[in-house]
């Protein structure tokens, strides 16, 4: 912190008046259920997106990115929020102002903003979403906003969906913006009910594990499933009365396999379904505090990502089957979007040290390059620090 105020000092030529801190997310089970209307349960971590800000008298923001310093600062006014291709990441945070504004909300005066993250680029822990919560809680104090938490939730995933062009769902915002501390939330995508269901693992910590491989979300496979999702429920609800894949569960798959009648579609839907159940069966576990079980889903998850709804890759597979390998690792799965990106796994305390060492050396023996592999505790969602 000491070194981003003076970075501020140095950009703005003024000292910054306020701190904030958006975390990123992991999702510990549930993958590519949010969209298909099923349950997801996600936590906010203690890696995230730092803001440092003071007021302007005019009206124009001017951003600048510890991350991105060659970009230098970014300029743009609260009277032309449009997105711009050169705005590169600052379109984010503009996005989040414009739907602001578009909603009613007064922005007075422009703002100078300092970004900084500690999550790895690329890693699909959710840094896009990390930037959006923390642009939206520095809006809320810098303007005395009377906007809820969870308008703030779904302004995010606005911008993500209509100003990006991202066809995400919500939990990435949601776990940033709702996020308490040593606690993990079953959210229904459905209706937006969630609960806080504890987290604590003992013995055991969360490992990430990021294959260093880039994933961009925009570029990714990502809307194609979400498309042969949705083909398949149109052909399922041709027979049955269903508004999501979310609504079935197991018992129905024989049926669904006959209408659907598409080996690769069957497959995604397969996936949307037993997922969904594995996260409500995470959710008994943590609870009775079961964590072989909760560990066993893990696996279970991460080989329906692989093989019914190929989202995973050689290096997530490669990481994942390394942890799984190791007798300190009770679970492992690849999280977030797939094709690169994280893995987490719960391993004990006492054994990562070697974890880290049997993993990396498996990683980089069969693709060539390092995995980075960090310990993560699950923290609270975006805040004035």
């Amino acid at each position: 912190m000491e070194h981003l105020k003076a970075q501020f000092e140095n950009v703005f030529n003024e000292k910054a008046t306020a701190h904030y801190f958006a975390p990123g997310r992991i999702n510990l089970i549930g993958e590519h259920t949010d969209y298909n209307g099923g349950h997801v349960f996600p936590a906010a971590i203690t890696l995230g997106t730092y803001g440092l800000v003071s007021s302007r008298k005019d009206r124009e923001v001017h951003v600048y990115s510890e991350n991105f310093p060659d970009k230098g600062v970014i300029v743009f006014n609260l009277d032309d929020l449009v997105y711009k291709k050169e705005d590169d990441w600052a379109n984010y945070p503009k996005g989040v102002l414009a739907y602001l504004i578009e909603s009613g909300y007064q922005l007075d005066k422009g703002l100078n903003i300092l970004f900084y993250g500690n999550i790895p680029n690329g890693a699909g822990l959710s840094s896009s979403a990390s930037i959006e919560l923390l642009t939206g809680i520095i809006a809320k104090e810098s303007y005395h906003l009377a906007i809820e938490r969870l308008d703030l939730v779904k302004l995010g995933q606005k911008v993500e969906n209509h100003f990006i062009g991202v066809n995400s769902g919500i939990m990435d915002q949601f776990a940033i913006g709702m996020g308490k501390k040593e606690h993990a939330m079953l959210l229904d995508t459905n209706t937006l009910k969630f609960e806080y269901v504890p987290a604590v693992f003992g013995e055991y910590v969360i490992a990430i594990m990021n294959t260093n491989k880039r994933r961009e979300l925009a570029d990714s496979k990502y809307n194609e499933r979400r498309q042969e999702c949705e083909d398949a429920l149109e052909k399922i609800q041709t027979k049955k009365d269903v508004h999501s894949l979310g609504e079935l569960t197991e018992d129905d798959l024989i049926e669904v396999e006959e209408i659907v009648a598409d080996e690769t579609l069957f497959r995604r839907a397969r996936h949307a379904i037993t997922e969904n159940e594995r996260t409500l069966k995470a959710k008994s576990a943590l609870e009775t505090n079961d964590l072989d079980t909760f560990g066993q889903l893990l696996n279970a998850s991460h080989h329906s990502l692989k093989e019914d709804y190929a989202v995973t890759g050689i290096e997530l597979d490669t990481l994942v089957a390394a942890a799984q390998a190791h007798e300190a690792c009770l679970g492992a799965r690849m999280t977030g979007a797939g094709f690169g990106g994280c893995a987490i796994a719960l391993v004990k305390q006492t054994e990562f040290d070697d974890f880290v060492e049997a993993v990396s050396s498996a990683y980089v023996k069969k693709i060539g390059y390092n995995t980075d592999i960090y310990q993560a505790s699950i923290d609270d969602g975006a805040r004035k620090l």
